[in-house]
């Protein structure tokens, strides 16, 4: 098939459980196709690197030659400097060095009773849902009681996260006011509203949350307004637990099927966290990135037209051979493992550090059980989404 249909056959649902072999395809056409909606893909490690560490790249939506002049200030994720490490520097001040080094770290009791908490609910029960018994759950909890969120709120997430999850997905070719983006749009507003409301009762009695730590800052150079800490506490919200829950699925899915590599963790647990690098590259959570030339920008011999959309297939990169030994197999014990599932340059991955404490958490107390389980569905169902790709459910029976 053409190579200027890849974008659209990666993102099409049917390719959700195996889009592997239309990255070997995109690379091998590569490494910049242009597409038949006008967009330019990218699939080669090097390039991918090299774009994301590059300022002549916008993170910005609103840098594109078809955005509407009245769309609003983005979160700092899509944003860029010097704005985007103004308001990442500033959420980052409750949550992580050098102003809260023990934030993170200081979780890792209670990432450890919760994740035992969730097992022990399963009880004797011989089938379980991966995703809604576990994987869901956990990262979500973690996040809102980062930021403060009480837990009879939790439940309410899930709908708006799906709506936020759907309608910033790439799309090539369709119409930027669909329902589903105006689905989006209400549940940002609403989650956005909700998050405010819940700051501003901890004025002047702080809890010791991220929230508390927001609007209680002393000096007023260091606050965010109030669009500000909707938009990237939404963000937050929806980064710190969508990414983790696949990391996590794809994780125990990605086992199950290595039988071989299960049972080598089960017998040396040392090799976890080694593990989870490699699950970060060979099933990563965050598939794509999308940026956009400030510039017309010649890459490996294209010109990219100044506006137009740039989709980093960093999943593709991660399996490009010129980069990594045997890329297509499963290796806990992989060295020279620099992938791109956190992404890369100024905007890598904000919660990284979490992320990794929750997956080798919640996969090290997994494992034990797991040489009992078997998929009861494989492939499994699918998230729609082809940037955050992950199953909807992981049905296994012990």
């Amino acid at each position: 098939m053409p190579a200027d249909t890849l974008l659209q056959r990666i993102t099409d649902y049917a390719s959700r459980p195996d889009p592997y072999p239309l990255y070997a395809e995109l690379r091998q056409a590569g490494p910049v196709v242009r597409q038949t909606d006008g967009s330019y893909l990218v699939g080669t490690y090097h390039e991918i690197t090299a774009l994301l560490h590059d300022p002549r790249f916008s993170a910005d939506p609103r840098s594109r030659t078809t955005a509407s002049g009245e769309e609003r200030k983005p979160p700092f994720l899509r944003l860029d400097d010097p704005e985007h490490h103004r308001l990442r520097t500033l959420t980052m001040r409750p949550f992580g060095p050098p102003h809260s080094p023990g934030r993170v770290d200081g979780m890792r009791e209670e990432i450890a009773r919760a994740t035992g908490e969730l097992l022990d609910g399963l009880g004797d029960r011989t089938q379980v849902d991966v995703v809604d018994d576990f994987a869901y759950p956990l990262p979500v909890m973690v996040i809102c009681r980062l930021l403060g969120v009480p837990r009879e709120d939790e439940p309410r997430f899930r709908q708006w996260s799906d709506a936020l999850v759907a309608a910033a997905d790439i799309r090539p070719g369709e119409d930027t006011s669909t329902e589903r983006d105006q689905e989006g749009e209400r549940a940002r507003v609403a989650m956005g509203q909700y998050l405010v409301n819940l700051a501003e009762q901890r004025r002047g009695h702080p809890t010791g949350d991220m929230l508390s730590a927001f609007v209680n800052e002393p000096d007023p150079a260091l606050r965010l307004t109030p669009e500000e800490l909707a938009e990237n506490c939404v963000l937050l919200l929806i980064a710190g637990h969508e990414t983790t829950v696949n990391l996590i699925t794809n994780g125990v899915l990605t086992l199950l099927r290595h039988p071989d590599q299960l049972d080598r963790l089960r017998r040396d647990p040392g090799l976890l966290p080694a593990a989870v690098e490699e699950l970060l590259r060979y099933e990563p959570p965050v598939q794509m990135r999308q940026r956009i030339p400030l510039a017309d920008i010649d890459i490996a011999g294209t010109t990219i037209p100044k506006g137009s959309s740039v989709v980093l297939a960093l999943a593709s990169g991660n399996r490009d051979p010129k980069r990594f030994h045997d890329p297509d197999r499963f290796d806990p014990t992989r060295t020279d493992n620099q992938h791109l599932g956190f992404g890369s340059g100024i905007h890598l991955c904000y919660g990284a550090p979490l992320a990794r404490i929750e997956a080798q958490t919640a996969l090290g107390a997994l494992i034990p059980r797991l040489g009992a389980a078997t998929l009861l569905q494989d492939p499994p169902p699918y998230r729609q989404a082809a940037m955050l790709r992950g199953p909807r459910h992981l049905p296994v029976q012990f």
